[in-house]
């Protein structure tokens, strides 16, 4: 017992001599030193409007379609990546309950009992019935920063699966939004497939009253044709996308159920509010701090390598072992060791671990920076296709009214021979490709928004 109690005399004075601000040091807790550049929308961001609220709205409030709705509700209950996330959630919680216990004593019961016998003597009966205490004393804070190491990655799982979550719903909204898209596509060109039928079937009369040519009958036919296969590739990759949206909803092919004509309704203007608020509820952007915070209490262990570990062992139990004597009855056992361990040479390998360590926390820093920096492109990117979109939508409108009236015009005047039948056939294929430019720019409106709302830390709660 004196030589326990000389060790702990021992410990209690290597403590003094490490001084009060190293050891303020070791326990601290981290605090985030990353800075975010002023500008970092960019300096041709500059529009006023609703875009700051967006980040603030739940999915369920942002993506209005019931439909919609309930293909990300299914997603979100059985998406496999989601799945993953919530279980790694759940792994990262029992880490750190164990964490908590490292700061209580380990006790075990270790019972055990031998029968020996020398030169045919009687046997001799020993057993002993301990039970064993080991302590280990925090004092320079590896446990306390194991402990924040563990909230750290719980923190970061739970961040990962809002990040998985966030990435879910943008993937069914962009699946659901281009599913839209070739419906209209598709209604549009059976809507073309009846029109250059009658173009068609009046060529043929034309032709058959000697006032056109075969070759007209033929030029006609083959662009009428055109239409068909373009038909059957939008209705084919109407079933791929709804394969997709199926994957992802890990439910095997089927019909998707959705909206007819779905229109987004885009906000006019927007606004980019101040940038550190806007960026708060990216899931990237926390995490990286969070790996910064992991580094932190990497770095602080490696430090904590230098000063030595104390423990406290302490053993009581039965026994009817004494030494090289067997008594009977057993009497009580009672031991207590302390123990304190140095390190003095580690052959480099502290001071190297230290130095990897800090140098993870400068790389990490850089990191950071750059996922605040790649987060505002995101933004302005996905502002620039959202103001692209509006600003376009209203010539693409007046075009498709402008070149309906045109073809109305030039067939009136083909059934008349006043034109032939390459001017309607231009006429036919302008309006087509403009009204298929005027549903492909809706829907990268649509997907403009989403990404701003995603690209702003939306679809995290």
């Amino acid at each position: 017992m004196k030589k326990s109690f000389n060790i702990i005399i021992l410990c209690v004075a290597v403590l003094s001599l490490v001084g009060c601000d190293t050891l303020k040091s070791l326990h601290s807790e981290y605090k985030s030193q990353a800075t975010v550049p002023t500008d970092v929308f960019g300096e041709n961001v500059a529009m006023a409007g609703d875009s700051t609220s967006i980040a603030q709205l739940s999915w369920r409030e942002f993506f209005t379609d019931p439909l919609l709705q309930r293909l990300i509700d299914t997603a979100l209950m059985r998406n496999t990546d989601i799945n993953s996330a919530r279980i790694a959630i759940q792994q990262s919680e029992a880490a750190l309950a164990a964490a908590k216990q490292a700061f209580f004593p380990s006790v075990f019961f270790s019972p055990s009992g031998s029968i020996s016998s020398f030169g045919g003597s009687a046997a001799a009966k020993t057993y002993n019935l301990p039970l064993q205490v080991n302590w280990d004393i925090d004092a320079f804070g590896t446990i306390k920063g194991q402990k924040r190491k563990s909230e750290v990655l719980l923190l970061q799982a739970k961040t990962a699966e809002q990040a998985v979550r966030a990435n879910i719903i943008s993937a069914v909204a962009q699946q659901y939004s281009t599913l839209l898209l070739l419906d209209q596509q598709l209604e549009i060109l059976m809507a073309t497939d009846s029109l250059w039928n009658i173009s068609l079937e009046t060529q043929k009369i034309l032709w058959e009253n000697g006032k056109s040519y075969s070759t007209a009958v033929n030029q006609m036919e083959s662009s009428y044709l055109n239409v068909k296969t373009s038909i059957v590739d939008a209705r084919r990759n109407i079933r791929q996308v709804e394969n997709a949206i199926c994957r992802l909803l890990a439910i095997t092919p089927q019909h998707i159920e959705r909206s007819h004509l779905h229109k987004y309704s885009l906000p006019r203007r927007f606004q980019t509010g101040v940038p550190a608020m806007l960026l708060q509820n990216r899931p990237d952007i926390r995490m990286a701090d969070l790996e910064m915070a992991e580094a932190f209490y990497n770095t602080q262990a490696a430090r904590a390598a230098f000063y030595p570990s104390i423990s406290l062992q302490g053993l009581a139990g039965w026994t009817n072992s004494a030494g090289g004597a067997v008594v009977n009855p057993g009497k009580i056992l009672l031991n207590a060791v302390a123990s304190l361990t140095q390190p003095i040479y580690a052959q480099g390998k502290l001071k190297a671990n230290l130095k990897m360590n800090q140098l993870a926390q400068e790389d990490l820093m850089n990191q950071y920076v750059q996922t605040v920096i790649d987060a505002g492109s995101e933004v302005n990117e996905a502002l620039a296709d959202c103001q692209a979109a509006i600003e376009k939508h209203d010539y693409y409108r007046r075009q498709v009214e402008v070149l309906k009236d045109a073809y109305r015009g030039t067939h009136e005047l083909m059934d008349n021979g006043k034109a032939n039948y390459l001017e309607v056939l231009t006429a036919q294929e302008t309006l087509l490709n403009a009204q298929l430019n005027e549903a492909v720019n809706m829907y990268n409106g649509a997907m403009g928004i989403i990404a701003l709302y995603i690209a702003l830390g939306g679809a995290t709660k």
